[in-house]
């Protein structure tokens, strides 16, 4: 407590010859910040927006869509996303697809033989054995491959939307180090000689 505080105090009790000054406060609703809710509105909004203007292959609900975007930029895995939204890891895989969300683990590691061969128009066999990969594996690249040939259609647009939402509070922590360090690492070695 402050002087001016203290002060008031004591003008209070003499005034009101009550030794309470204390009231309730009221309690505010809900858990989320101001800027946690524009967060989710927009979220919320660039998934409605895919949704009218793609062709998502699954139909989860927008909490479940969230739960896997927020979960992705999160670095949490398929399974553990299908647990949290109580459904299998295909479905959450097909749905991080939908989203234009692609791990960097599921992209073939030649990509352009991988799409050389896909539009040739041989079988999963063929490209299987000729890139050295399990057969499985091919049908999966195609949906990967699929997806990123969407994303690009969209000039990365949803994708650009969500890390701007979901990754500003990691870039907020990184400028201010920046705007701590960056006029010293400027002026580092140099030798200023100012008379007034």
């Amino acid at each position: 407590m402050n002087e001016k505080t203290a002060e008031l105090r004591d003008i209070f009790m003499d005034v009101t010859d009550d030794d309470t000054i204390t009231e309730e406060q009221e309690v505010t609703r809900g858990s989320l910040t101001e800027n946690e809710r524009e967060i989710k509105t927009k979220l919320r909004a660039t998934i409605e927006q895919m949704r009218g203007q793609l062709s998502f292959d699954t139909d989860l609900t927008i909490d479940e869509y969230e739960t896997i975007v927020r979960g992705f930029y999160d670095e949490a895995g398929d399974t553990s996303l299908a647990d949290r939204i109580g459904r299998d890891r295909d479905t959450v895989v097909r749905a991080r697809h939908d989203l234009h969300l692609v791990r960097e683990a599921e992209t073939a590691s030649d990509a352009d033989a991988f799409r050389r061969l896909s539009t040739d128009g041989r079988t999963d066999e063929a490209i299987a054995d000729r890139l050295d990969i399990p057969e499985s594996a091919v049908s999966d690249y195609r949906r990967v491959v699929e997806t990123e040939d969407e994303i690009r259609r969209v000039n990365s647009r949803y994708t650009g939307e969500f890390e701007e939402l979901l990754t500003d509070a990691d870039l907020e922590e990184h400028t201010d180090d920046v705007t701590e360090t960056g006029l010293e690492d400027a002026t580092e070695g140099m030798e200023t000689n100012v008379s007034m």
